[in-house]
């Protein structure tokens, strides 16, 4: 239904406003713990559409929903030998305007009495703490919803048992069918008499452990006798078969083909199986590991959305996916006959979390203007600091990320150019679930 469609989409936007909403509360508590002024807190780009000023800071909505702030006083330092009291030369070189500009704005919000209250001075660690902040409430956040899904729901797992979906007979794999003809041969499954329910525990004498490796030792095994234990009942059931050889499917890659491997003929059975906290934990760091990877692949990646875009290719499903995309996805979730109302819940939180791990990994890129950018100035401030006491030199000055913004210009139009490219491939060219 259309009305599905629509809520699940505006659900998504909610969850991702409350998600950037943390993101800067993340950034924000520490900011104001370590005493830098705060004045905005907004989530959203674009015209203003509600905002509060409680204390010292406005707190506001805005229309655009791609994204968040906060602003504190004194993010750049002044220009070295800057008297604040005369007026001084002006630039004439177009960087280094751009960079006197910038300064000249960070300095106009630093009151009379601000000057501890100021970003840049605070300590390096101080900063790291403050700029890292966001990007790790997003880690708490996919954490969260992963372990929700994962503890509470449970992951879809195939067990070694005997589904009702086995067919009886041999179907070679070219003929793409589910259903036995007349004259198709028994499985070797059918001829040993395996009954659905049958769950298989040992394959000659060789503890199974899952359905994997009930699948690769019968594979490697090839054509021939066999012994299978299984468990029927609740009693354990030793059954003499005779595996055949068979073309089957690659496992890692099913656009593959493996010849004559072994062949039983049994299909396992799909349970959702509720996973420990550990669990969590390593699906966590194995789902960083493939985000940062597919990061580095980035360039290659939206040269395909490029091309999907524009001239109708099939959009890569494991490629970048924007906020419309994804948006798109939660309304998919939502409408779909194909999953029950738990399953969609859990996908739709395993959603979520995926968009905030990416969210946060993608913002520790150590470049401006990421919070990553931020983070490398501080580390950079307190290795130079660490090395003038080693070797007893006068204090460096705070480290000046000024100097960075025409390249800070730069990436931040190219971040925007690749935003814009994928809101218009989600809508022209979406990634489907069903599809």
């Amino acid at each position: 239904m259309i009305w599905l469609t629509i809520a699940g989409f505006a659900l998504f936007f909610i969850g991702l406003a409350a998600s950037i909403a943390l993101h800067e509360l993340g950034h924000m508590v520490p900011a104001k713990i370590f005493g830098v002024r705060v004045t905005q807190y907004m989530v959203g780009f674009g015209p203003t559409l509600w905002s509060k000023r409680k204390g010292e800071t406005e707190y506001g909505v805005k229309w655009i929903p791609l994204g968040g702030y906060i602003r504190m006083i004194g993010m750049l330092p002044p220009r070295p030998g800057d008297d604040p009291t005369k007026l001084r030369r002006a630039s004439t070189g177009p960087f280094q305007g751009l960079i006197d500009s910038a300064r000249d704005m960070a300095q106009e919000e630093v009151r009379p009495g601000d000057e501890s209250r100021v970003f840049y001075r605070k300590k390096w660690w101080q900063k790291v703490i403050i700029m890292s902040g966001g990007p790790l409430m997003n880690f708490v956040l996919a954490f969260v919803f992963f372990a929700i899904v994962l503890m509470y729901f449970g992951t879809p797992v195939q067990k070694p048992i005997v589904s009702p979906m086995t067919t009886t007979c041999v179907i070679p794999v070219a003929e793409k069918r589910a259903e036995c003809k007349p004259g198709d041969r028994p499985t070797p499954a059918a001829q040993a008499g395996l009954k659905v329910g049958d769950e298989i525990v040992a394959f000659n004498g060789v503890t199974i452990t899952s359905w994997e490796d009930a699948t690769r030792k019968i594979r490697a095994h090839g054509a021939g006798p066999a012994k299978l234990g299984i468990m029927r009942n609740g009693q354990p059931v030793t059954l003499d078969v005779n595996l055949i050889a068979q073309d089957r499917p690659n496992l890692e890659d099913t656009k593959k083909i493996d010849k004559n491997v072994g062949f039983l003929g049994v299909a396992p059975t799909q349970v959702n199986e509720k996973q420990s906290i550990g669990a969590v934990a390593g699906h966590m760091v194995d789902l960083t590991g493939q985000v940062a990877k597919s990061l580095l692949n980035l360039p290659e990646k939206m040269v395909g959305v490029w091309h999907a875009a524009f001239s109708g290719e099939e959009r890569d499903r494991q490629g970048p996916v924007g906020v419309v995309g994804a948006g798109r996805m939660g309304g998919e979730i939502l409408s779909s006959d194909l999953l029950s109302g738990q399953e969609k819940i859990a996908t739709f939180i395993n959603l979520l979390a995926g968009f905030n791990l990416a969210i946060g990994v993608f913002n520790l890129i150590p470049l401006l203007p990421l919070d990553g950018g931020h983070i490398a100035g501080g580390l950079w401030e307190g290795l130079k600091r660490a090395f003038a006491r080693v070797f007893r030199r006068p204090e460096p000055r705070h480290v000046d990320i000024a100097k960075v913004l025409p390249l800070t210009y730069v990436l931040a139009m190219v971040m925007i150019i690749m935003a814009g490219l994928l809101v218009y491939a989600d809508l022209v060219n979406p990634i489907r679930l069903s599809g």
